[in-house]
């Protein structure tokens, strides 16, 4: 029988049905996974967007380098935009090498699956409002000096449970701990986030050899489109712990250079310093436990400028629908408008004022 004869019933058990079974997590987890006849792939698609939905502004933490501080920089940069009040997860990326467990001391705590999907690890501070969510392969494995010897098939997979299988919740900022490179793990999470509002973050050291790795990671968000909020130095200085005295380790010229080459902005400098390694090593970010030290106060631009970057798009998003909606009913609607008429996301003050300087250049008419 030819295909284009075979038209399968309702009972038919090839038949792919294209209900979803509302399980938060991906079918690979799911102990029904041999007899269900639902579509999979329709479920994977549906969970994705269920969890990126919920989710405001994310940002790539990048380097192409390792051991330049993009875990340092995550966690921090984390627990300053909790500090501020705003909903945070962190994803931690780094399949080989995933270290987010210990920056948050949540080494040793494992997850399980729920119908909501996996639970996420919480970050709990009397400085924070609300906990600070953390999903990472480190809790899904026996023990923590367990090797990951995956080929690249299975490396996609998780990229995809880390996003979609995770129970993420409703969050204001979801930042991603990269691992170094340029290869698999960035290039799904690229295409499985394309039409989110994304951003990168670009952390490196000032020697050259680790320079020449980390602006690969430039040219890739250039190339790719990707919106990069700037460059954070780490090991940027030293304070002498006899005199007080503030020096450079390594020479920092050829580093400004190359970023005015490529129109890049550095917008924090982290100091080499031994209170900082000692904070993450026991598991308490800096902007908690000593928010005021030079070294918390070191990360808060980079804290700021995310923040500005999400305003920014949310801004622009609010610009956009409030001209969807004049070019759909007339400039004369203005007056009688409900900000809650308009698209989930939108900030109601970004959007009054919009509508006041809107409402304005209509009476000067």
């Amino acid at each position: 029988m030819s295909v284009s004869q075979f038209t399968p019933g309702s009972t038919d058990p090839l038949t792919l049905h294209p209900a979803d079974c509302g399980r938060g997590h991906a079918c690979q987890f799911c102990p029904q996974e041999a007899d269900c006849a639902l579509d999979k792939s329709h479920h994977e698609q549906q969970l994705l967007q269920h969890r990126l939905a919920r989710i405001g502004q994310i940002i790539l933490v990048m380097a192409n380098k390792g051991g330049v501080g993009k875990s340092t920089l995550t966690a921090n940069l984390a627990a300053g935009l909790a500090r501020e009040g705003y909903r945070v997860g962190v994803a931690d990326a780094d399949i080989h090498g995933p270290n987010q467990s210990r920056f948050f001391n949540l080494v040793g705590q494992r997850v399980h699956l729920t119908p909501g999907g996996l639970e996420t690890r919480q970050c709990h501070h009397d400085r924070l409002a609300q906990p600070i969510r953390v999903g990472s392969l480190a809790f899904l494995m026996d023990r923590d000096d367990t090797p990951i010897v995956w080929r690249d098939a299975y490396k996609h997979d998780f990229m995809h449970h880390l996003i979609g299988s995770f129970d993420w919740g409703e969050l204001d900022f979801l930042l991603i701990d990269m691992p170094p490179g340029t290869g698999n793990e960035l290039i799904t999470l690229a295409d499985l986030l394309e039409h989110q509002d994304v951003a990168a973050l670009i952390t490196t050291t000032p020697q050259e050899v680790a320079l020449m790795d980390s602006l690969k990671a430039v040219r890739f968000c250039q190339e790719r489109g990707l919106p990069l909020i700037g460059v954070v130095e780490n090991m940027a200085g030293v304070t002498c712990p006899h005199c007080g005295g503030e020096f450079h380790l390594f020479p920092r010229a050829h580093l400004a250079q190359a970023l005015a080459q490529l129109e890049v902005q550095s917008i924090a400098q982290i100091p080499l310093s031994p209170a900082l390694a000692t904070a993450s090593d026991s598991g308490q970010p800096l902007l908690l436990d000593a928010p005021d030290s030079p070294e918390a106060q070191a990360f808060q631009p980079a804290v700021h400028a995310c923040i500005a970057h999400a305003r920014q798009i949310q801004q622009q998003a609010a610009t956009n629908a409030l001209l969807t909606v004049m070019q759909t009913a007339g400039d004369d609607s203005l007056a009688g408008l409900d900000p809650r008429d308009l698209p989930d996301g939108i900030h109601p003050d970004d959007l009054a004022e919009l509508m006041q300087q809107e409402q304005a250049r209509l009476n000067r008419r």
